[in-house]
């Protein structure tokens, strides 16, 4: 049957909602995909993913292709049009084929009249291509990130900022976690091999194993069964540097969509863990995880700012705050992030990080750990917030061995950018 969608229109709404309206991808989609088949659904993240991913070179070459940009009511034909060029690119569909399906997206969109300007701007590409491309090496869109962001990487990481930036250009690394309830790492990557999927274990984290290449989830050995679980290897670092262990009471807070609560139970099976976050819709992840992971939490939608709401004056043995952030660290994953986030909002979320870190310390034990933790490579919500918040408690004490906390970068076949500091309350 054939479908009686189009999908290329249906990705130039969602970047429209993103861009002009400024919703996430992972808000947006979810709605669009519907009524969508699953290959079609792997198409249009793609498509989105990737023009959101290259958009300032997008952008260019449109500019270099039109007299002025599409407008106001007509500004979804614009986001069309960047879909159109997309595919040109960095797919393999048939040009013909994205040709034609794009210049039907105008007709989708309610504006057949403009058939005949996508139809003109794509096979304009088409014939200049070679040298557009020659041409956009030189300019500062070969870098695809705003230009505050960008400043920031330059004066933050002189010796790093290009290799970061390599990083969050490129698409992300699958990476898994091993339930070692089940199989070691090695047991389950033989798993993986009898089934044919190529992949390799971490050297130092004890749980990961890194696709070659993205897998759905139901090729892999087990998954329903809770053998493993897709977790970014930095991620993964947070349960281990928490050292969970069996019996204690354990704090996840921030904890959607639950893959560090799954990991604490997977290395502290009879921890007794709470999971609290903001967002009570996103808490039905943590349930689901912990459904398929046959794990018992206790989970409750609460304000990290406000603990006396639902910590009922329980104090913990270890707390895990993977706090809200600019999430600079995983713009691999969530290439909107580039496009959403702005200059200020660092300074705001460093603000709700203090906030957030100075309300629930009273609530860890005397010689418990709080593991401070977040998907940032930014010092202001990392290592000057641990400089910060030692200077205001003196009942704390880095025990990490590091001076201001670990911050990791993001690299091509590693982890996600990552800070994690490990935080012990004297007696």
């Amino acid at each position: 049957m054939k479908n009686t969608y189009n999908l290329r229109s249906i990705a130039a709404t969602a970047i429209s909602q993103v861009l002009d309206n400024g919703q996430s991808l992972s808000t947006v989609l979810p709605e669009l995909q519907r009524n969508i088949n699953d290959k079609d659904k792997s198409l249009l993240q793609e498509i989105c993913f990737g023009v959101l991913r290259y958009l300032p070179k997008l952008e260019w070459f449109i500019s270099q292709l039109m007299e002025k940009p599409l407008t106001g009511k007509q500004r979804t034909l614009h986001y069309l049009i960047m879909v159109g060029i997309y595919q040109l690119l960095y797919t393999r569909i048939p040009p013909h084929a994205a040709l034609a399906e794009t210049v039907n997206g105008a007709v989708a969109l309610k504006r057949p009249q403009l058939k005949g300007l996508v139809n003109g701007v794509l096979r304009s590409f088409l014939r200049q291509q070679v040298q557009l491309e020659e041409r956009s090496s030189n300019n500062s869109s070969q870098y695809l990130h705003p230009s505050w962001l960008l400043s920031r990487l330059q004066g933050t990481y002189p010796d790093d900022w290009q290799s970061i930036v390599d990083a969050n250009n490129q698409r992300p690394p699958m990476w898994l976690r091993v339930n070692s309830q089940h199989h070691s790492a090695q047991q389950y990557l033989e798993l993986l091999e009898q089934d044919e999927i190529q992949a390799h274990l971490h050297p130092t984290h004890p749980s990961a194993i890194r696709l070659e290449e993205p897998t759905a989830v139901t090729r892999l050995p087990g998954f329903e069964e809770g053998w493993s679980t897709v977790q970014d290897v930095s991620a993964q670092g947070c349960a281990e540097l928490l050292q969970p262990l069996d019996g204690e009471h354990i704090l996840d807070l921030c904890a959607a969509p639950g893959g560090k609560t799954t990991h604490i139970l997977e290395l502290a099976p009879k921890a007794s863990v709470l999971a609290v976050d903001i967002d009570e819709f996103r808490l039905k992840r943590v349930k689901e995880n912990l459904k398929r992971l046959k794990q018992h939490a206790s989970v409750v939608q609460g304000d990290g700012t406000k603990p006396e709401e639902w910590a009922q004056n329980q104090q913990f043995d270890r707390i895990l705050l993977d706090a809200p952030c600019s999430a600079t660290g995983v713009i691999r994953r969530h290439p909107d992030i580039k496009w959403l986030r702005r200059d200020s909002d660092i300074n705001e979320l460093a603000q709700l990080q203090a906030k957030i870190l100075d309300a629930v310390w009273p609530y860890l034990k005397p010689g418990g750990t709080l593991l401070y933790a977040t998907c940032s490579i930014m010092p202001e919500e990392n290592s000057l917030q641990v400089q910060s918040f030692l200077a205001k408690h003196n009942d704390a004490c880095l025990n990490d061995g590091t001076k201001a906390g670990l911050q990791v970068l993001p690299t091509a076949t590693g982890g996600d950018g990552f800070f994690y500091a490990r935080f012990k309350k004297q007696v």
